[in-house]
């Protein structure tokens, strides 16, 4: 089936753009099948689908004629392997992002390496219709994975969020390792896995000895893995604080994976913005405080964004950093540049009158691909200040 592209969208998508916007087409048929989109003179533009997701409805997956096939996809998994032979070749990590979709050039599916295992993310109905011809080509070219697991990242009715897509079931918990530290993670519980992999250069850092004799507060803490590494890395003590009842034994556990005792941390089950009240109220000081908020947060009190609210979290911070302090800003909002995410951090700094200096800056890993042409892909974006009060 041939559907046309309007000329204004022609030069973007003839580039290498992948993603598909509804007003670059001169009309959205409902179809499910491969598709092959042409220009306004009626000539061969790219070939790809349609599929709905937050980002978009649908994906172009090749410029050159080539039929979409079950060899094209193992020709696309094994470009994608060869990229990641450092990663495979390293013993200190056997977790890390096997195929970053538009990325490694199939928009709207994600393949996770955890150890022997994969857990595949599905992110539109159309390419997930069409799995089997995509799971049988990942089985060519990833014999040696005992099995996988997919999730599925759109909405549909009576398809459960998390299960196994074939092969051996994980151990739960799966033990894997990044950067010499044990991770629990868990392959079928939920949407999440226990540990985002897209952080790893950070977590390495603090494994490393950025923490080293410091104490940390580690805020939207999740698993506490960030908590984790620093006091692998020598952390005098960590505190994590989040909202989720399940951060408690999820950090706990993480920590007891590594050999050191939950006991002589701080695990705070509460509200990000009330624990800074609470730890003003007890005059508490951190010499490195870590900031990854998710995108968009709602609790009873309020509504978070990090477009809107990230300059809050900045200005608690400095309220309770010793003299002497680091900050560590993350966010993986896609839709805020790098200059707009710097600009809200520093803003804050010269609100507050505080001497600054960026140490380190952080994009995506290099597991985690992106296309030159399709530079939003590239969502991660962190800044590792130096802070003097």
């Amino acid at each position: 089936m041939k559907i046309r592209v309007k000329k204004a969208a022609e030069k973007k998508l003839r580039s290498g753009y992948p993603l598909v916007q509804r007003e670059d087409l001169e009309e959205v048929p409902a179809s499910k099948e491969w598709l092959t989109f042409i220009d306004s003179r009626g000539e061969y533009l790219a070939s790809g689908y349609l599929g709905e997701q937050n980002k978009g409805i649908g994906w172009l997956l090749d410029w050159q004629k080539r039929p979409i096939n079950q060899n094209f996809f193992v020709e696309t998994f094994a470009r994608a392997k060869a990229h990641r032979q450092s990663y495979y070749n390293d013993p200190a990590t056997t977790a890390f992002r096997l195929f970053n979709g538009e990325g490694d050039g199939i928009g709207g599916v994600t393949v996770d390496l955890y150890g022997e295992y994969a857990v595949f993310s599905w992110y539109n109905e159309t390419l997930f219709a069409k799995k089997e011809v995509v799971v049988a080509a990942f089985r060519t070219v990833f014999p040696e994975v005992k099995g996988a697991y997919e999730k599925i990242r759109f909405s549909a009715e009576g398809l459960p969020e998390s299960r196994l897509l074939y092969g051996e079931s994980a151990p739960e918990p799966l033990l894997v390792q990044e950067n010499f530290v044990n991770y629990a993670v868990y392959l079928n519980e939920g949407l999440m896995t226990g540990i985002f992999l897209d952080q790893k250069e950070v977590r390495g850092r603090l494994a490393e000895g950025l923490a080293a004799g410091k104490r940390v507060l580690n805020m939207f803490s999740y698993t506490g893995a960030f908590s984790v590494a620093a006091a692998m890395g020598g952390a005098l003590e960590t505190t994590s604080v989040d909202l989720a009842k399940r951060s408690l034994p999820k950090t706990r556990e993480q920590f007891e994976v590594n050999g050191l005792k939950p006991a002589d941390q701080k695990i705070h089950v509460m509200d990000v913005f009330s624990y800074f009240a609470y730890a003003r109220k007890k005059e508490l000081t951190f010499d490195m405080i870590i900031l990854d908020p998710p995108s968009f947060a709602r609790n009873k009190k309020q509504v978070f964004s990090v477009q809107k609210n990230y300059g809050e979290l900045v200005a608690d911070s400095l309220s309770i950093m010793s003299k002497r302090g680091v900050l560590i800003a993350s966010t993986n909002a896609a839709n805020l540049s790098v200059e707009k995410f710097k600009k809200s951090i520093e803003e804050q700094f010269k609100e507050a009158g505080v001497q600054w200096q960026l140490l380190e800056a952080y994009r995506l890993p290099e597991d985690f691909c992106v296309l030159p042409a399709f530079s939003e892909g590239n969502y991660l974006k962190v800044f590792i200040y130096k802070i003097e009060k």
